[in-house]
C-alpha cells in the first residue's frame, strides 16, 4: 500500500469530505488554511541564511518548516473535498495566482526583523486561537485532527513570537521604534482575519469552523498584553477588512510570491528527481 493509500486508510471516517453540497464551501475554506500557511511559510523561509543570528536564523527555517507542513495537511485534504485528482502538491503550485485564499497579512514583504515577528505574533495569536477551536470543537474529524497536530508547532510560534515582541519592544530605543513601526504597518491588516463571509458562514453552521467575530476579543485580549509588557501601544483606528483575500485577487506582492515558488513546477512540469 503507497503511502497515500495507507494514510487515507488510517484517517478518520468524516462525512463532510464526502459531502456533495458542502463541496464548494469545504474546499474553498481549507484553501484558505493551506494558502494562509503556505504564503507565510514562504516568506519566513525567505530569511534562511539572512537572519541577523545564526540562532533566529535556525528558528525561522523550523518555523517555515512547520507552516509548510501544515500546507500538506490543509491542501492534502482539500484536494480530498475536491475530487478532481489534485494533490496538496499540484494545488500549491499549479493554481493560478487569482485562485489563491490567504489573507493579505501573510503576503506583505518580509521586511525587517521587526516587521517579521511583529506579523509572525499578530497571526500566530489567532492562528493558536483558530486551531485550539478547531481541535477541540469541530465537528470534521479529519480538521480536528489537523488542527491538533498544527497546534503542537504554533503554541512554540506563539511563545516565541510573543518573547521576541517583549524583548525588542521593551528593549533600547531603537528595537521599541521599528517594533512600534512596524504594529503600526501590520494593524490595519488584522482586521480580515475575522471577516466572515457567506463560506465562514457554512462551515460555522455545519460546527466544522468557528464564527470568526467569536475569535476576535479573546485575540484582541492576548494581543493588547502582549504590546503592554513591550511596552507599545496598540493603534487606536479601526483594523481595516480586507475581503480581497477571500474572493480571490491578484497583488504585487503575491504575484512575486508564486513567480518564485511555482517556476520549476511550471518551467520543468512533473519533472521528478
Amino acid at each position: 500500500m503507497s503511502a497515500p493509500e495507507t494514510a487515507a486508510a488510517a484517517a478518520p471516517a468524516d462525512p463532510f469530505v464526502t459531502d456533495a453540497g458542502l463541496r464548494p464551501q469545504f474546499f474553498e475554506w481549507l484553501c484558505r488554511m493551506g494558502d494562509n500557511a503556505l504564503i507565510l511559510g514562504h516568506r519566513t523561509s525567505e530569511w534562511c541564511g539572512h537572519g541577523p543570528v545564526l540562532e533566529e536564523d535556525i528558528a525561522l527555517a523550523n518555523t517555515a518548516l512547520d507552516l509548510i507542513g501544515h500546507t500538506q495537511m490543509w491542501l492534502g485534504l482539500a484536494g480530498e473535498v475536491e475530487g478532481e485528482g489534485r494533490d496538496a502538491d499540484k494545488l500549491a503550485y499549479l493554481r493560478d495566482v487569482m485562485k489563491f485564499r490567504n489573507l493579505l497579512l501573510v503576503e506583505l514583504p518580509k521586511g525587517d526583523m521587526a516587521v517579521t515577528m511583529m506579523r509572525e505574533f499578530l497571526f500566530d495569536a489567532y492562528h493558536h486561537l483558530l486551531l485550539t477551536w478547531l481541535a477541540e470543537n469541530s465537528t470534521s474529524p479529519r480538521v480536528a485532527e489537523i488542527a491538533a497536530k498544527a497546534l503542537k508547532e504554533v503554541n512554540y510560534h506563539l511563545d516565541r513570537a510573543s518573547d521576541i515582541v517583549v524583548r525588542l519592544g521593551d528593549g533600547t530605543r531603537e528595537s521599541h521604534r521599528r517594533m512600534q513601526d512596524a504594529l503600526d504597518l501590520l494593524w490595519p491588516y488584522s482586521g480580515e482575519m475575522f471577516a466572515g463571509d457567506a463560506v465562514d458562514a457554512a462551515m460555522a453552521e455545519k460546527g466544522i469552523a468557528p464564527d470568526l467575530e467569536v475569535l476576535r476579543g479573546a485575540w484582541e485580549a492576548s494581543v493588547a498584553e502582549v504590546l503592554k509588557e513591550a511596552t507599545l501601544t496598540m493603534p487606536t483606528e479601526g483594523a481595516l477588512v480586507h475581503k480581497g483575500g477571500k474572493q480571490g485577487r491578484h497583488t504585487e506582492h503575491l504575484g512575486y510570491i508564486l513567480a518564485e515558488m511555482q517556476f520549476l513546477q511550471r518551467a520543468y512540469p512533473g519533472a521528478t528527481w
